[in-house]
């Protein structure tokens, strides 16, 4: 049984990894964790997350008992995910993060902290998406290289960081596969472009309306034919139960830095 700590558990997100812990069966709430402003803070979790079994409250994480805890999970803004970071690190505790967005400097700081402790990173949790960037490897290495390659991605009115980082992460694995580096050949912006584009670049393109959980697909379009690698999300849980998977796996491992390919054994 592992027992799990999720920051910011009154949020969407924080709901769905509590429901996801509760459900799963080698799994179980240690730790509700809000701010003491919130009004969920010390309120029951058992009636938010629709559990009876759960007699938690929701708490502040600077007053938990840590040796109760094994993993933490954090889908949290940049700024809160790092002030939880050294939390984790002043405590020796794993932790699970999915928080996406982050600065040059801010994942830096993430890779010093995994020197310390076991730290699985990933910017999409869902075992679909994983699958679909092995996929897209495989295309980008095996078709042309007159091919045009295109990264969509659609999510609901509140995602803030844009193009996502699963739209990101589906980029970069492209680039990988093609010996490119891509910050060079992305591209996010072709308002001013005055010439046809070029088949050594990775055009990203975004939408954000309503309630869209996720959507992502990758283009490979040649004359006369096209490919398109799609995966779509249609609930949070999705991402919460691959994040306890995650948290799961990365209970005894060393100190490091891994991702959910290596949860799911890719690598």
């Amino acid at each position: 049984m592992i027992r799990i700590g999720v920051f910011g558990a009154n949020g969407r997100m924080g709901q769905a990894l509590l429901q996801a812990t509760e459900k799963a069966t080698q799994s179980q709430i240690a730790g509700a964790f809000v701010r003491p402003s919130s009004t969920f803070y010390q309120i029951s979790v058992g009636p938010i997350i629709g559990s009876t079994a759960c007699q938690l409250a929701f708490s502040d994480y600077q007053h938990a008992e840590t040796d109760a805890i094994d993993v933490l999970i954090d889908f949290t803004l940049p700024q809160g995910m790092l002030t939880h970071l050294e939390f984790a690190v002043a405590h020796k505790l794993p932790m699970v993060i999915g928080t996406t967005g982050l600065s040059a400097d801010e994942f830096a700081k993430l890779q010093q902290a995994a020197k310390t402790i076991p730290i699985v990173f990933s910017r999409n949790f869902s075992v679909g998406i994983n699958l679909l960037l092995n996929l897209v490897q495989t295309a980008a290495k095996t078709l042309s290289d007159d091919i045009d390659i295109e990264v969509f991605e659609a999510h609901h009115r509140h995602k803030i960081d844009a193009p996502s980082g699963t739209a990101l992460a589906i980029g970069e694995a492209i680039a990988k596969a093609k010996g490119w580096q891509h910050d060079e050949v992305a591209r996010y912006d072709r308002h001013h472009d005055h010439e046809e584009k070029s088949q050594n670049e990775i055009g990203y393109s975004v939408l954000r309306a309503g309630d869209i959980v996720g959507e992502h697909t990758a283009y490979f379009a040649s004359m006369g034919e096209r490919l398109e690698i799609t995966h779509k999300a249609s609930s949070r849980m999705t991402f919460a139960q691959g994040a306890v998977r995650a948290a799961a796996w990365l209970k005894n491992q060393p100190a490091g830095l891994y991702d959910m390919q290596d949860v799911l054994g890719f690598k």
